[in-house]
């Protein structure tokens, strides 16, 4: 166990280490001169030189980049110059909203998932199963933004069933008082009923856009596992022992086809940041993804550096909370190994 452990924190290491290295080098080969946008497109040869001295742009990389690391490591990301905010300042505070977004798309897409799948192997429908499949289709087939863009135009512009692109809450909503800076939450936690409507209303169609493309991905994993398990003779013998096919599937046959479903929860982790970076900028969504495209749009490299930084850190911790809940599913995994003689 000592050994695993060591090893998966050498990885996760090795993983950051490459992340930080890579986006550091690529952003430092743009052509953007940081000194000439702080200064502006009339300032003089010497100001940038100077600038750039003032920056430590003019060392050489490696000593750039060992001077940023040990400044990320205290909290010194760099300096938004578009917003004039640090750009920790920036992250912590549109953080919250980003992290209440991925958490209900994480959970539309596992839930959904583990439903459908069922749904479609249990009722040995073939319409029910055509209806999952093709929805998985469309989330796996389609760009995030363009079934955001879509769903604001059938939901909020036909139909008028849920809101446009405004933001976490209405026009004349007042945010609740901030417990979790999860909105819905924090809304239910004091009583505001209308409050929690209104921002889970928000949510709805920006969370379905963002968790579509993970629901997809999920689906198709655990309808093939579900199809396998559905065969096996310990659930014919369940049955057999009084429980109906419905009762035996969902309680032996999805925890055995979670498994493979929970190798896959990093990689829905790391498909969530990079599509909320456009969902968020289609639904005006004031999260990190929407202020990433910002800092593109304006050449603000610094917080660029600081979200791929960020989410190669989510990647990482998901991927070991991952191989902590194998341990707790799996029940094999808990027991001491034994050796033969």
């Amino acid at each position: 166990m000592t050994r695993t452990v060591g090893s998966r924190l050498i990885g996760a290491a090795i993983t950051l280490f490459i992340a930080s290295v890579a986006v550091f080098v690529i952003l430092r080969l743009l052509p953007a001169d940081p000194a000439r946008l702080i200064l502006g497109p009339l300032a003089s040869p010497a100001a940038i030189q100077h600038e750039r001295a003032a920056l430590g742009l003019d060392q050489p990389l490696y000593t750039q980049y060992a001077t940023y690391l040990v400044g990320f490591a205290h909290g010194k990301w760099g300096f938004d110059y578009e917003n004039g905010t640090p750009v920790l300042t920036e992250v912590v505070t549109r953080l919250p909203a980003s992290l209440e977004l991925g958490f209900y798309a994480l959970l539309f897409a596992t839930v959904g998932a583990v439903v459908a799948a069922v749904a479609s192997v249990g009722a040995r429908s073939h319409a029910v199963d055509r209806i999952f499949r093709s929805l998985a289709f469309v989330g796996l087939g389609s760009p995030p933004f363009w079934i955001g863009l879509m769903a604001l135009v059938l939901f909020a512009e036909y139909l008028h069933w849920l809101p446009g692109p405004v933001g976490r809450l209405g026009v004349g909503i007042a945010p609740p008082p901030t417990t979790t800076h999860f909105y819905t939450w924090d809304a239910l936690l004091h009583g505001r009923w209308g409050t929690f409507v209104d921002a889970f209303r928000h949510l709805l169609l920006p969370a379905l856009t963002l968790g579509l493309a993970p629901f997809g991905y999920l689906f198709r994993l655990l309808r093939h596992s579900l199809m396998e398990v559905s065969d096996e003779d310990f659930l014919l013998v369940c049955q057999g022992k009084g429980l109906t096919r419905w009762q035996a599937l969902l309680r032996h046959g999805v925890p055995t086809a979670l498994l493979p479903a929970l190798t896959a929860l990093g990689l829905l982790v790391a498909q969530l940041v990079a599509g909320s970076v456009l969902v968020e900028s289609v639904f005006d969504w004031p999260g990190v993804g929407q202020l990433v495209v910002n800092s593109v749009l304006a050449r603000e490299y610094g917080v660029v550096q600081a979200f791929v930084i960020l989410s190669a850190v989510a990647f990482v911790l998901m991927n070991m909370v991952v191989d902590a809940l194998y341990v707790v599913v799996d029940p094999r995994l808990r027991r001491p190994a034994t050796v033969s003689r």
